[in-house]
């Protein structure tokens, strides 16, 4: 299991611990549902940069949010796009993301 120290930082701000999504998929001492929290809050963050982005602040690669949501995918996390917030950021709420049968 992830050490609490490393967990809260994952969970505040996953690229400073995570090279990307595929590394969170792969960190054997994150469980299940640890892994879809990180992942649903780096999906958070790369949604309100997104929004900056069309807001013209600078341009970064779109890929990362599509890695994002591949790995919780691969989690056999079901996404309910009913749950949206009304916001230009998004951002999927962990009611929105159910866990369902991971990927074989």
């Amino acid at each position: 299991m992830m050490d609490s120290d490393r967990l809260q930082k994952a969970l505040l701000d996953p690229p400073d611990v995570f090279a990307s999504p595929l590394e969170v998929l792969s960190d054997q001492d994150l469980t299940s549902l640890q892994k879809i929290e990180v992942l649903r809050r780096w999906e958070y963050d790369a949604s309100e940069i997104s929004v900056a982005e069309d807001e013209g602040m600078p341009v970064q690669d779109g890929e990362l949010l599509q890695q994002i949501m591949l790995a919780l995918e691969e989690l056999g996390v079901e996404i309910d796009p009913r749950r949206r917030p009304p916001t230009r950021q998004g951002g999927y709420d962990r009611e929105a993301l159910r866990q369902g049968k991971p990927k074989t």
